[in-house]
């Protein structure tokens, strides 16, 4: 999620869209009132992650670059990334907020790492989105600043993809079998790779001081968003979908 070319980030797997996920439960009580609060909670998630693509696609097109200048697209990035990082600490307390414990079911397991990682990749793009922007309003000119817990957000979320998708794998266990589907678990997996593309294109080479290609490193963020901004709205009209029939 790189400010000064659009770099990276990503969405876990949950709410039956599969955007964030939830390991074992956490946070929510039982009955009516305890499935009441936790599709809020979901609902919370979906559209923290939902605005947070919305930033990263204005911020990945061109012409809006162009027009916002250095400082403003920078600022437009940051803003995203406080959204995923809200969005994915929703997502962390849905699935306990603690390490499983031995004898926790392997796709709830799963399902938690997939959450703790990605919210440490929503921290990683926080820096590096913070620090192209100081970089911006010091040198508008300057290019790289922020790229390297750029590029360790963008694995971060790589390997939480991929822990989803071994939840996903198993989802008949899962604390809630609607917490994770393929579709959405595929959309995060495109899109974490997408973005990682765009962490490559997005590096500074030292001998020419020069992006390995701007045309990736844009693009990359472009189809990223896309694909999470996709789940994040799979996600939010299938959260809503069981309190439609139950009215």
């Amino acid at each position: 999620m790189r400010a000064d070319v659009s770099s990276g980030g990503g969405l876990g797997g949950g709410g039956d869209g599969s955007v964030g996920g939830a390991a074992g439960g956490g946070g929510t009580g039982g009955g009516a009132a305890g499935d009441g609060r936790r599709r809020l909670r979901l609902r919370r998630e979906a559209w923290g992650f939902a605005v947070g693509s919305v930033f990263f696609l204005v911020g990945a097109l061109p012409w809006y670059a162009a027009w916002a200048g250095p400082v403003g697209a920078a600022a437009t990035f940051v803003v995203g990334s406080v959204f995923f990082t809200l969005a994915a600490f929703v997502q962390l307390s849905l699935s306990g907020r603690r390490i499983p414990v031995r004898g926790t079911n392997r796709a709830d397991a799963w399902d938690w790492w997939a959450a703790a990682v990605q919210f440490v990749g929503t921290l990683l793009f926080n820096v590096s989105t913070a620090a192209a922007l100081a970089a911006a309003l010091a040198d508008p000119e300057r290019l790289g600043a922020g790229w390297r817990p750029d590029a360790w957000g963008s694995a971060a979320f790589l390997i939480s993809s991929a822990f989803a998708m071994v939840a996903t794998s198993d989802r008949g266990t899962l604390w809630d079998v609607h917490a994770r589907s393929w579709h959405g678990t595929w959309l995060t997996m495109l899109g974490s790779i997408a973005f990682a593309v765009s962490a490559v294109g997005a590096y500074v080479v030292p001998q020419t001081d020069s992006l390995v290609s701007a045309f990736w490193a844009n693009l990359g963020t472009l189809v990223g968003a896309v694909c999470f901004l996709l789940a994040a709205l799979l996600s939010r009209r299938a959260i809503d979908a069981p309190a439609t029939r139950a009215g």
